[in-house]
């Protein structure tokens, strides 16, 4: 082997460290959020492209907001609050082959998850006889967790915080009086932090390993030990310290929607956004690393080591999914009655692959997402002028398959159970309040030691997911 091989063959080893994928899910199954108004909250959000009255609609379903008088204004807030917990099944630490690196195997975690307010705001008006406008501001994607700095899974993930904030002016047009159409564009404005720790002595000892394997005996320990020396000695095998990678994406989508009227008590409605492409950018930080300065031949493994813990820019590439919706609501007297089928296209996710600046690897974690569905079903009963009972319920499927979840995105199916009521002030100004509490399915975790012979260990995380959801929502909608 020549020195110029040293590294890349190191490399091969310590380079990908292994950032998972989009954290763990705040409400709809991945990472999407739904909870885009408080008035549907009661409902579980069953029908909101058929039944949404308010300018809400801007984002449920734009051709709905003919349905809307006058100009209204609406300010929600529903804070989130998860509570994810791991319960192991027979976790190690990494291992390079059959040996384990000398770090601790550390805690289940504590509880990942915390309240997390989710708000919106949107503001609707008649122009003309047959034309609405709109702007809508909200956060349709978004999460936030932590995992304990020590627990076991660190060396897949620990802190990991994503923000979207969605700008989404539209126009709504009546064609008929029975039949109207709606659409608009989104700016979308993405952040993302993911921390994770990292074994830097088992890496640097278990890389170097790999990187003078077919060298004499006597260059394989002089390499060894140098590397122990750099570390510090045998004790610094057990370094370890955190890795921070943070970045941002500005991008573009779309959504649009079609109201049917059917007599005088039913609308059918349907609705789709677009996916939406995020060209990410950001850097990689290496807290605590260590500098390796090796003398005479084993220089490049020392440079190599240094350039797989070197800070520096990232990149990667996000689709975000679209999604489908079609809705019915039929409305009496005093009782209502809300239902929708909603697709969502989570494939467009198949694996998170981060790029250094120069395109070469630092990470690429296979997620292999899967397309879902979600129906729900709501009832409003209105007992007076002032006052509506809300009611709801929805079934929730989750894209994570059970071999590929990470803690980042312990995902599963899910059922909402949800209540809530309307106050109406007076004819131009109502107050909604909605509670919903998701019941999760316990998860699985079987990620392996290595994603592949050739990726970095980070250790088996076995194991189980609990996790449960309690959603508040608090709206008011002003009309005049």
């Amino acid at each position: 082997m020549t020195s110029r091989r040293l590294p890349l063959r190191l490399l091969a080893l310590a380079l990908t460290f292994g950032v998972a994928a989009l954290p763990t899910p705040v409400l709809a199954s991945g990472f999407q959020l739904t909870e885009q108004n408080a008035s549907g909250l009661g409902n579980a959000f069953a029908g909101q492209a058929a039944g949404v009255e308010n300018a809400s609609a801007i984002y449920f379903n734009p051709a709905a907001l003919t349905r809307v008088k006058g100009w209204n204004f609406v300010a929600a807030v529903d804070p989130i609050g998860l509570s994810t917990t791991f319960t192991d099944g027979g976790s190690t630490v990494p291992k390079a082959g059959p040996i384990p690196f000398p770090v601790p195997l550390g805690t289940t975690g504590g509880d990942a998850g915390k309240w997390i307010p989710v708000p919106a705001g949107y503001l609707s008006g008649q122009v003309a006889s047959h034309v609405w406008v709109g702007v809508g501001v909200n956060a349709p994607f978004g999460l936030e967790t932590n995992w304990d700095s020590t627990w076991m899974g660190r060396f897949h993930a620990t802190r990991s915080k994503v923000q979207t904030l969605n700008v989404n002016p539209t126009v709504a047009i009546a064609v008929t009086d029975t039949f109207s159409i709606g659409g608009g564009v989104s700016y979308q404005h993405l952040t993302a932090d993911f921390d994770q720790g990292v074994a830097y002595g088992g890496l640097s000892y278990a890389g170097t390993a790999q990187a003078v394997a077919g060298l004499p005996p006597v260059l394989q320990a002089a390499a060894l030990a140098a590397v122990v020396a750099q570390l510090g000695g045998p004790s610094g095998l057990a370094l370890e310290g955190p890795a921070l990678i943070s970045g941002s994406s500005d991008a573009w989508g779309w959504n649009a929607g079609a109201l049917l009227k059917l007599g005088e008590q039913a609308h059918v409605g349907v609705s789709y956004r677009s996916r939406i492409t995020h060209d990410i950018t950001g850097n990689v930080t290496f807290q605590g690393a260590p500098t390796f300065s090796l003398p005479g031949p084993l220089a490049p493994i020392g440079a190599a080591l240094n350039d797989a813990f070197a800070n520096g820019a990232v990149k990667t590439t996000i689709k975000l999914p679209d999604t489908l919706s079609v809705a019915a609501a039929w409305k009496g007297e005093r009782a209502e009655v809300l239902a929708d089928w909603t697709w969502t296209g989570w494939s467009s996710i198949p694996t998170l692959d981060i790029l250094r600046a120069d395109g070469s690897d630092l990470s690429s974690v296979p997620l292999t997402f899967q397309d879902t569905w979600r129906a729900g079903l709501g009832f409003n009963y209105r007992f007076n002028d002032a006052w509506k009972l809300r009611l709801g319920t929805a079934y929730d499927k989750s894209p994570v398959q059970d071999q590929y979840r990470t803690p980042r995105l312990p995902d599963n199916d899910r059922v909402w159970a949800a209540g809530g009521f309307e106050w109406k002030i007076s004819p131009k100004a109502a107050v909604d309040v909605g509670y919903a509490h998701l019941f999760v399915k316990d998860g699985p975790s079987n990620l392996p030691n290595q994603y592949s012979a050739d990726s970095t260990p980070l250790g088996a995380l076995v194991g189980t997911y609990n996790a449960k959801v309690d959603i508040l929502g608090v709206q008011l909608s002003l009309h005049f």
